[in-house]
């Protein structure tokens, strides 16, 4: 995308002048100069809407205030643990939507309306590294180079910071099943228009959980190159024999600079990949059926010897695919799902939720007879007054969802709430957290 100025140069000197006139004249140029010149690059690189041009004019009068420490989240975050300011002084579930409208007053899930991807209903592995100490290696990963756990600012949530032509593992339970759901959250730091075109994360899915390629693998590159849409990457491997390798023009340059959530979807030979709300990936014979047993994270050609400019990743989770929702309500009577997600304590849906709730109102659609009772369920973190309380706004978010955005009576739809009270999974794992947060829904 460019960015469209809407003040010339000499204007924006001019009206800046008058508006800061406690920061001396050297300071003031010096500034001024890096931040014009970056405009002007991204001017001719970038094409955005009105409003994202709108918000960009007052990122940069923010960024220019005399004294502000405030990051542009639009921009590369600098890395608290080189003792500079932090990526986003959000959290990472406050944070992840990325656009004006989302992140302004009220969140609408119909801004998400082209985002199809549905979460796999069983947990294999979540890791948001929260058991692990900062400064540390991951316990449940591995890796062939270094990498470490880190925070930004005061916020409690942890990445893992990943360094130049290294492998990350995560140790999952099992083998990767034939259909399944990868999802993850990623920030950057330090990419410039010198970053080098073959600069990318992938996510490679793997024959074997080694540091070596297998017979059998599926690789997708994220572009993390600022200089000229550089694609993603796709490659494939199918029995030894190579049979996809392309670069897909979708322009993610300005995803890569913001906190972008990742989403990838497995269903036998199929492979589809989305990010924030944008599908750029649909292979339908990309995968070897049956042959992909692992997952693994690579940074590629990110040199930091003159510039460091690390990747980081969060909220890693690896769940199974499940049975069609509709089929589960009329043989079992009820389902449940991990994959309508509400942001950290509270009960406002996250847009990329919106998925998995199109799929529960196609069943409800398909079976217009069928009243359903939606349930909270929360993990045992906090007191059990507050999850119990906090479950049941849950299942009402959810039921307003339906009614306002895919028109489900309310008739149809009764809620409640349990709270922490019927897990399904160890609450002192991380993936046993998530997969007990998750909205049930039960015929009656």
């Amino acid at each position: 995308m460019k960015l469209r100025i809407i003040l010339p140069k000499a204007t924006l000197c001019f009206l800046l002048f008058f508006c800061f006139t406690n920061v001396t004249n050297a300071q003031f140029l010096k500034k001024l100069g890096k931040i014009t010149e970056k405009a002007a690059e991204r001017t001719v690189e970038r094409r955005v809407d009105r409003e994202v041009s709108k918000k960009t004019d007052e990122a940069l009068d923010e960024m220019l205030e005399p004294g502000a420490n405030t990051p542009n989240p639009r921009t590369n975050p600098p890395i608290k643990q080189e003792e500079k300011n932090s990526p986003n002084t959000n959290t990472p579930e406050e944070a992840n939507p990325t656009t004006n409208e989302v992140n302004e007053g009220s969140k609408t899930l119909k801004f998400y309306t082209n985002y199809d991807f549905v979460a796999g209903d069983r947990v294999l592995l979540y890791d948001d590294f929260s058991v692990d100490n900062v400064g540390d290696f991951p316990a449940k990963w591995n890796t062939n180079g270094s990498g470490e756990v880190v925070t930004f600012n005061d916020s409690p949530d942890k990445w893992l910071k990943l360094s130049h032509s290294t492998t990350f593992i995560p140790e999952l339970p099992g083998t990767l099943p034939n259909d399944f759901t990868i999802e993850f959250d990623m920030i950057t730091s330090g990419l410039d228009r010198n970053t080098s075109i073959n600069s990318r994360l992938t996510l490679l899915l793997d024959d074997n959980n080694s540091f070596n390629y297998g017979a059998n693998y599926a690789e997708m590159g994220i572009p993390l190159a600022q200089h000229t849409d550089a694609g993603i990457y796709v490659n494939n491997r199918i029995n030894n024999e190579n049979t996809i390798r392309n670069s897909v023009m979708k322009d993610v340059r300005n995803e890569v600079l913001q906190l972008s959530h990742v989403a990838v979807a497995v269903n036998g030979t199929r492979y589809r990949m989305w990010m924030n709300e944008r599908k750029l990936v649909d292979l339908p014979r990309f995968i070897g059926s049956g042959l992909i047993k692992d997952a693994k994270f690579i940074l590629h050609n990110v040199n930091s010897e003159n510039k460091e400019q690390p990747i980081f990743i969060t909220n890693i989770k690896v769940a199974e695919g499940g049975e069609d929702l509709r089929s589960k309500l009329l043989k079992e009577g009820k389902f449940s799902t991990t994959g309508i997600l509400f942001d950290s304590g509270s009960d406002r849906i996250k847009p990329e939720s919106y998925g998995t709730l199109k799929k529960v109102a196609d069943a409800l659609q398909q079976e217009s007879g069928i009243n359903v009772r939606i349930v909270g369920h929360t993990d045992a973190d906090g007191s059990d007054v507050t999850n119990l309380e906090l479950s049941k706004k849950r299942a009402a978010s959810v039921r307003q969802a339906l009614s306002n955005d895919f028109a489900i009576s309310e008739s149809r739809l009764q809620i409640d709430g349990k709270g922490e009270a019927e897990p399904v999974g160890d609450n002192s794992s991380a993936a046993g957290k998530a997969q007990n947060r998750r909205v049930e829904f039960v015929k009656f």
